[in-house]
C-alpha cells in the first residue's frame, strides 16, 4: 500500500473538513484501512475519509483537499474490479448520505438521483410505473448511480439497452476548482455564452470543442470499432453529439474529470414477460459456438455459466436450488433470455431457439423457465458468479480481474475464446469462464497469487499477450469494468499515441494539477504497482480457541473477502441486517473483515484484537450469520466475531453483562424455578431501570415470562419413553427457551412426534453453548458443547437424529461444535445427526402416518412465515415453509423480511436496542402490520417471536404449534 502524505497535512485537512462539512470526516486508521481497497486486485491506503451529505460538502471537501495538496478520489459501493476507487489522498464516500431519488417523472421517463442512489432503489421506484434502468449490473443491489456513471458500466442488458452512457441526460458536477457546474446538451450559442467567463467551466466550454476538431480526424480512425467500451475517455462520442453535450465525456472517466452530485438520467419500459432458455452444454467451446444461433432468434441476453462456477454454486445453500433444476452434469449454461408483452410470442421463440441448437446438434438439453419463481434460481446464480468464483481462491491465490472484461464482435467469439485459453495454457494458469455472450463480453478470472513475484510476472506477461490479442481481433480491452489501476498502463498502445495524448489533454482542461483520481486512464502507474496481497505482511502467529481451517487461519479466514459488497445490499436478503440500518462501511461484514484483516496483520494480533476500534466495529454485528450463506465467499463474521471478543476478554476481563447472558440456561432454568416471583421484576418500572443502569438491560423491552411448569417437568409427569415407537428412538434437545420460557413449543413437537412413531428422549442436562459463544465466552462454550455431545452420544442409539425446536441451538450442534472441537469425532457424529423436526414430519406426512385435518385451526387461513437466521444460514426455510402447507387449507407465504433485529441478547442491550428496533422496522414489522387480523404470524425463533410482538403487538406462533393444532 502506499504511504500517505505527513500527519501534519492530514490534522489539517482534518479540522477543516469537520469545520466545512455538514458530513462526517474520519482519518482513524481503521477507516483508513477499510477505503484502502475495493473489488479489485489493489490497495491504497487514503490519507482520509470523508461523507458528504450533500453537493455543497463535495464542493468544500474539493477545496480543502486542494489548499491541503491533497488528491480526491470519488467511491460509491466500492465494487470497482480495476482499482478506480482507491487513491492516497482523500476518499469520498457519496453512498453514505448521498442517496435520494430526488425526482421520477414517468411522463419524460427520467428521474434525477444523487450519486449514492442503488441501482435497484432505482428500479424499485421506477417499477410502479413500469419502467426501469436500462444496465442492468449483476451488482444492482448495491452498485451506485454514480459508479456506473463512473465506469460507464453495461451488464446484461445491454444489447438492447445499449450502456449507461446512452442513459445520461445531464450531470451536475463539482469541478477541480471547487466550482459547481451543469453539464449537458446544449446549443451553439448557449455553448458560446459558456465560453466567455475566464473560469474553468468557460475553459471547458470555450476548449473542449477546439480540442475536438483538432483530432478530429484522429478520433475517427483510432478507437477501436467495437462499439461496447468502457475504457478511455470517450471522446468519439461527443465528437458525433449534436447538440454539444459535455456530460457524455464524463461517463466512464472513472471521477478523474469532475464529481457528480446529482444525474438526470432516462429510463426505458420494463418488459411485461421474461421467459429464460437453459441450454446445457458439455464444455465452455461448445456453449460459445451455439450463441450465433441464439442471436439469430433476437434474444434480450445470452450469458454463459462453466462448471466451475456451478460447482461452487452447489456448495452454497443460497444458491443450491439451480443444481434441482439441471438435467445431467453440464460443463457449461446459456442463459438466452426473450422479454415482451406477448406470452405466446416469447414462448414460441424458446421453440424456435431450442429447435435451432436441436438443428445444428448444439447442446445435449434445453430447459424452458417460464415463470418468476422458477427463474428466480437461475439469475440468482448467474448474478452471484464474480463471488461464487472468487470462493474457489485459497490463501493468496485468487481468481484476479485483470484480463476479464474484454470484448469482440459476438461472431469471432468461439476463435477468440479458444486463442485466449490457449495463452493461460501457455502460462500454466487456471480460470472461471462466464459472461455476456450476446455482446461478445467474457469475464474470464485466472487464478493468480499475488504474493508470488513469479506469480506476478506470469500476471502481467498474460495481460500483455490478452491486450495484443484483442485488437488482433478488433475487441476492446474493458468493456464495462473500465480502466482504473489495473488497464490504464496500456492506453497509449490500445489507442495509439495520437488519441492518448488527446486524451491527455482532456484530463489537463479538466482537472490541469491533476487532482482528481490521478494514476486512472492516463499518466498510470504500471498494473502490478499497489498489489493487495503483496502489501500484506505475513501473519503473525495467533492461537485460537476456534478451529480456522483455512490458509493464514483466522486472519485467512477474514480475508477471504474480496470486497465484492454484496454485503451492502438493502432491501432484500438478510445480509448484513446492521449495515442495512446504518448504511456504514464499517458495519457491513466487507468492513468488519477488513478490520480484522487490519488486526490480524499487525506484529501483536493478539494485542489488536483488544483495540477499542476495532471493538466498535463489531459491536453491532447481530452474529445472524446470513454472511455464511449470502456472503458467495463465505465470510462468517459471527464465527470471527467470537474468537475476536474472547481475546479482548482475555485483555480486560468479561463484563458482568455477558456472564449473564451466557448463563442464559442457569438463568431461565433458576427463572421457572422461582415463578412466578422471577417474573416480577419485568414489571416494576424501577427495578427495570436499575437493570438498565448497572448491566445496561434496556427497560424499553418486555423481559421473557419465565414458566413454572417448564417441558423438563411436564415430560417427567408424562414418562415420554412409555410410548409406541415402531420409529425408534430421537433425541429431542430441550433448549434452554423451549424448556423454560416457551414449553408449549416444546409439547406440541414431542406429541407430533410420538404420533408418528418416534420414542422422545428429552435432553436437559445442559446447554449447547450457543450463549456463552455469542458473548466470546468461548472456553465456557467448549465445556459445555463437548459435555453435551457426549451425553447424547452416551444415551441415544448410533445414527439416531437429533432433533429441536429453537434454531439457533440446534445449529449450533451442526456447526459452531465442529469449530469448537475439530476432529472430535463424538461432535463430528452428532453433526452428521441433526435434523429438524420439520423434516421427520414431512416424511411422515408423505408416508402417511401424519394426516392433518381440513376444519382444524387454522384451516382456511393464511399464514405468513419468518424464518430465523440460523435456519436460513444452515438449512434453509424450505422444509418449514412445505411442513405449513400441507395444513389443508391454509396459503403459506414468507417475505422476504430480512433478520428481526433481536439476534438473542442483542435486542436487550440498552445501547443496542434502537438498532434493534430499526432493523426489525426495515422490512418485518411492515410485513407483519399489512396482514390481515386473522392472518396467523409464525415464526421459527424465541427472538424472532419476542420482536414481532413488540414492534407490532402480532403474537407469532411456532410452526408446531400451528401443525399439532391441525392434528
Amino acid at each position: 500500500m502506499t504511504s500517505a502524505p505527513g500527519s501534519s497535512t492530514a490534522d489539517g485537512l482534518a479540522r477543516r473538513l469537520r469545520r466545512d462539512l455538514d458530513g462526517e470526516a474520519r482519518f482513524d486508521d481503521y477507516t483508513r484501512h477499510l477505503y484502502s481497497r475495493d473489488a479489485s486486485m489493489y490497495a491504497i491506503t487514503p490519507l482520509g475519509v470523508a461523507f458528504p451529505r450533500h453537493a455543497e460538502d463535495v464542493r468544500a471537501a474539493v477545496a480543502a483537499a486542494a489548499e491541503h495538496g491533497v488528491s480526491v478520489t470519488a467511491r460509491g459501493a466500492g465494487t470497482s474490479l480495476a482499482g478506480q476507487t482507491v487513491g492516497a489522498g482523500l476518499v469520498l464516500d457519496l453512498s453514505r448520505h448521498m442517496h435520494r431519488i430526488v425526482d421520477l417523472d414517468p411522463r419524460t421517463r427520467t428521474a434525477v438521483v444523487e450519486p449514492g442512489v442503488v441501482q435497484d432503489q432505482l428500479n424499485r421506484a421506477a417499477a410502479a410505473h413500469g419502467l426501469m434502468f436500462g444496465p442492468d449490473t449483476s451488482t444492482s443491489n448495491r452498485a451506485t448511480i454514480g459508479g456506473m456513471i463512473g465506469n460507464n458500466s453495461a451488464g446484461s442488458g445491454s444489447l438492447r439497452h445499449g450502456m449507461t452512457v446512452d442513459h445520461v441526460r445531464a450531470l451536475d458536477v463539482v469541478l477541480s476548482d471547487a466550482t459547481c457546474a451543469r453539464l449537458a446538451p446544449v446549443t451553439e450559442s448557449e455553448r458560446a455564452r459558456r465560453a466567455g467567463p475566464s473560469t474553468l467551466e468557460g475553459r471547458i466550454h470555450r476548449d473542449l470543442p477546439r480540442l475536438l476538431a483538432a483530432n478530429s480526424r484522429t478520433i475517427a480512425e483510432d478507437f477501436p470499432a467495437f462499439w461496447r467500451r468502457a475504457c478511455g475517455y470517450r471522446l468519439d462520442r461527443l465528437a458525433d453529439s449534436s447538440p454539444f453535450d459535455p456530460a457524455q465525456l464524463l461517463v466512464g472517466s472513472e471521477g478523474t474529470l469532475a464529481l457528480t452530485t446529482r444525474a438526470d438520467v432516462a429510463l426505458v419500459p420494463a418488459p411485461a414477460r421474461t421467459v429464460i432458455a437453459v441450454g446445457h452444454f458439455t464444455s465452455v467451446d461448445a456453449a460459445v459456438a451455439a450463441t450465433e444461433d441464439a442471436l439469430a432468434c433476437d434474444p434480450a441476453t445470452v450469458e454463459l455459466l462453466d462448471r466451475t462456477i456451478l460447482e461452487l454454486s452447489r456448495q452454497k445453500i443460497a444458491y443450491a436450488s439451480l443444481s434441482a433444476l439441471l438435467e445431467g452434469d453440464p460443463g457449461a449454461l446459456l442463459f438466452v433470455a426473450f422479454t415482451g408483452d406477448d406470452a405466446d410470442e416469447l414462448r414460441g421463440r424458446l421453440d424456435a431457439l431450442t429447435a435451432l441448437w436441436a438443428r445444428h446438434g448444439h447442446g445435449y438439453h434445453t430447459l424452458h423457465a417460464l415463470t418468476p419463481d422458477r427463474q428466480a434460481a437461475l439469475l440468482k446464480v448467474r448474478k452471484a458468479g464474480l463471488g461464487l468464483l472468487m470462493a474457489a481462491g485459497e490463501g493468496t491465490r485468487r481468481p484476479l480481474a485483470f484480463v476479464e472484461d474484454t470484448a469482440v464482435h459476438p461472431s469471432q467469439l468461439a476463435a477468440y475464446t479458444r486463442r485466449f485459453r490457449a495463452v493461460l495454457d501457455r502460462h500454466g494458469l487456471t480460470a472461471g469462464f462466464y459472461g455476456h455472450c450476446s455482446v461478445g463480453c467474457l469475464h474470464i478470472r485466472p487464478f493468480v497469487d499475488l504474493a508470488d513475484p513469479a506469480q506476478v510476472r506470469i500476471l502481467r506477461a498474460v495481460a500483455e499477450e490478452i491486450k495484443d490479442l484483442v485488437g488482433e481481433f478488433g475487441g476492446v480491452n474493458s468493456s464495462e469494468h473500465g480502466d482504473g489501476l489495473a488497464r490504464s498502463e496500456f492506453n497509449r498502445e490500445v489507442f495509439g499515441p495520437r488519441l492518448y495524448e488527446a486524451m491527455r489533454e482532456v484530463k489537463r482542461l479538466f482537472d490541469p494539477d491533476n487532482r482528481f483520481n490521478p494514476g486512472k486512464i492516463v499518466d498510470a502507474p504500471a498494473m502490478t504497482d499497489h498489489l493487495r496481497d503483496a502489501a500484506l505482511a505475513p501473519a503473525a502467529p495467533l492461537r485460537t480457541r476456534l478451529s480456522f481451517p483455512v490458509v493464514d487461519g483466522m486472519r485467512g479466514a477474514a480475508d477471504r473477502c474480496m470486497n465484492i459488497g454484496a454485503c451492502r445490499k438493502t432491501g432484500t436478503g438478510t445480509m448484513c441486517p446492521s449495515y442495512m440500518a446504518t448504511r456504514e462501511e464499517h458495519d457491513s461484514t466487507r468492513g468488519r473483515a477488513g478490520a480484522l484483516v487490519k488486526a490480524l496483520s499487525s506484529p501483536d494480533p493478539r494485542h489488536a484484537l483488544g483495540d477499542e476500534r476495532l471493538h466498535e466495529i463489531l459491536d453491532l454485528c447481530l452474529m445472524c450469520k446470513a454472511c455464511k450463506s449470502e456472503c458467495p465467499l463465505g465470510v462468517d463474521m459471527a464465527t470471527l466475531k467470537a474468537e475476536a471478543l474472547s481475546h479482548r476478554h482475555d485483555l480486560y476481563g468479561v463484563p458482568a453483562r455477558s456472564r449473564l447472558f451466557a448463563g442464559a440456561r442457569t438463568l431461565n432454568r433458576l427463572g421457572s424455578a422461582t415463578a412466578p416471583l422471577s417474573n416480577l421484576p419485568g414489571r416494576i418500572p424501577l427495578l427495570r431501570t436499575l437493570l438498565d443502569r448497572t448491566l445496561g438491560i434496556t427497560p424499553h423491552r418486555p423481559l421473557p415470562v419465565f414458566a413454572r411448569g417448564n417441558l423438563v417437568r411436564w415430560a417427567q409427569r408424562r414418562r415420554l419413553t412409555a410410548h409406541p415407537a415402531p420409529r425408534g428412538q430421537l433425541t429431542f434437545l430441550a433448549d434452554s427457551f423451549t424448556t423454560y420460557t416457551e414449553p408449549g413449543i416444546g409439547r406440541a413437537a414431542v406429541e407430533l412426534l410420538e404420533h408418528c412413531g418416534w420414542e422422545v428422549r428429552l435432553e436437559s442436562g445442559g446447554c449447547c453453548g450457543r450463549a456463552a459463544l455469542s458473548k466470546g465466552l468461548v472456553d465456557a462454550a467448549k465445556e459445555q458443547s463437548r459435555a453435551l455431545a457426549h451425553r447424547i452420544a452416551a444415551s441415544s442409539p448410533p445414527g439416531s437424529p437429533v432433533v429441536g425446536c429453537e434454531p439457533s441451538c440446534l445449529m449450533t450442534l451442526r456447526d459452531e461444535h465442529l469449530a469448537l472441537h475439530p476432529g472430535d469425532p463424538v461432535v463430528t457424529d452428532l453433526a452428521g445427526r441433526v435434523r429438524q423436526v420439520e423434516d421427520l414430519l414431512l416424511e411422515a406426512v408423505a408416508d402417511g402416518r401424519l394426516r392433518l385435518r381440513a376444519d382444524s385451526w387454522p384451516a382456511g387461513r393464511r399464514l405468513l412465515h419468518h424464518g430465523h437466521c440460523h435456519q436460513k444460514a444452515e438449512v434453509g426455510t424450505a422444509a418449514t415453509v412445505a411442513l405449513l402447507g400441507a395444513v389443508p387449507g391454509t396459503e403459506v407465504v414468507e417475505p422476504d423480511a430480512g433478520c428481526c433485529g433481536m439476534a438473542g441478547s442483542f435486542g436487550y442491550e440498552s445501547e443496542h436496542y434502537a438498532l434493534s428496533m430499526t432493523v426489525g422496522a426495515d422490512r418485518l414489522f411492515p410485513a407483519v402490520r399489512a396482514e390481515p387480523d386473522d392472518t396467523v404470524i409464525v415464526a421459527t425463533g424465541t427472538s424472532c417471536r419476542q420482536q414481532i410482538l413488540h414492534g407490532t403487538g402480532r403474537r407469532a406462533w411456532h410452526p408446531l404449534e400451528v401443525v399439532r393444532a391441525a392434528l
